[in-house]
This record gives structure tokens, sequence and C-alpha cells, in this order.
């Protein structure tokens, strides 16, 4: 096909999508990411199986009702241990540069943290940064949704890479992947609720649990 041709065709799907997306009032999600790190002295060392594609992995285009914001910004986070370097604050407090001691360290084992979002909202992506200045692969990583502060009831899982059910929500399809500077994209697909829990179950490198920054984005409900 005519280079031309092609790049013409490209262009008027391009528009006939902006066009699609401006009617259904949707807009493109936009969020800020962290400088990549000048070096990872870390070496990569990854599961044999289920292993997401890398380095290939792309900036997920999210598009969202306009009025989308991160709900998550500032707000109280509790933990199902304590914390055993930096503070639960970290991971909502909109600092994603991760160095100079800058992430949230949880005890080995399997752990979670969890946002209270204050207000019962509608959840359309979740972005969160483990730890990227090494090339870690975490592991049994779940992020669930409630309105249930304890997670009795009314659980919804957006993402699941637990194969073989060692947190207790149910064997995972989702692929585990290798962190980096640009985090990891969850499509929460409109799942409601006021509670983001996210579980895991420490990491390739050693047995403890990181984070760096969670956003979640979404809508409060219109009561």
């Amino acid at each position: 096909m005519n280079v031309k041709i092609l790049l013409s065709i490209c262009t008027v799907l391009f528009f006939c999508e902006a066009l699609l997306f401006a009617e259904d009032g949707k807009v493109l999600l936009i969020t800020k990411f962290p400088s990549p790190p000048i070096a990872i002295s870390e070496l990569v060392v990854v599961p044999e199986t289920n292993m997401e594609a890398y380095p290939m992995r792309k900036i997920r285009e999210f598009y969202v009702p306009t009025g989308t914001t991160n709900l998550a910004l500032h707000q109280p986070v509790a933990a199902s241990c304590r914390a055993t370097v930096g503070n639960l604050g970290m991971l909502t407090d909109g600092d994603k540069d991760g160095d100079d001691g800058g992430w949230l360290e949880l005890e080995a084992g399997k752990q979670w943290v969890q946002i209270d979002l204050q207000n019962e909202s509608t959840i359309y992506a979740v972005l969160v940064w483990h730890y990227y200045y090494r090339s870690r692969v975490y592991l049994n990583v779940v992020v669930a949704v409630s309105d249930d502060p304890e997670f009795k009831k009314d659980v919804k899982v957006v993402f699941n890479n637990d194969l073989e059910n060692i947190i207790g929500l149910g064997k995972g399809a989702d692929h585990n992947y290798i962190e980096d500077f640009r985090g990891k994209w969850i499509d929460a697909k409109g799942v409601k609720g006021r509670f983001v829990r996210l579980y895991s179950n420490g990491n390739f490198a050693n047995k403890l649990n990181h984070y760096v920054e969670v956003e979640v984005f979404g809508k409060e409900w219109k009561k």
C-alpha cells in the first residue's frame, strides 16, 4: 500500500477515535511520571512463566470521563503491619521519585496497604509503583476495592497475578511484571467502592514489600 494512503487512513482513524471519545465525554488520562533511574545495579531475576512482555511495555492510554482525578492524593493509609522504612503517608503524598529513602517498606511475607478514599467512588484506573530503582518482580500482587474497610464482603478484584491463591482472593490470571519508573497501570473498569487494598508477598530479590506511590483515578459518587 502506498505510504501516503496509509498515513491518510491512519490520520482519519485517529480523528474518528478522538471524535468518538469527545462525544462520549471522555478525555485521555494524564499523570506525571518520575524520571527514570540513571542506573539500575540489581540483576533482574524473573519468574520462568507468566511474565509480561518486557521491555516492550508501553505507557498505557486510558480514556476516562471528564472530571476524573487522583482520589488517593493525601488520603489516609492503613496497613497489615508496621512500616520498617518510611511511613504510610508516603503511599499517597504525591512524591513518586522513590530515591533517598522516599519509599515505604513493610515486613516480609504477605502484607497489604489500604487507601481510604473517604467517599464511595467510581474507580477507572489504579497506578502503582512498588520500587523501580531495582528491576524487581513483586509476587502475588492483588488489587481489590470494597466498601467494607475489613474486606470481608463486597470485595471486587481488579488485578490479580496470584496464580496459586496465596493471598486468598482466588487464583489470578494477570501477568507478573518488572518494576520500572512508569509504574503499573491497572484498568479498574469503573468499579465502585471506598477502600482500595493492595496485596503483595515480597519480591524476587527479597521477602520485603515496598511502595513508592499509588494513584487511584476516579470520581466520587453523586448522591
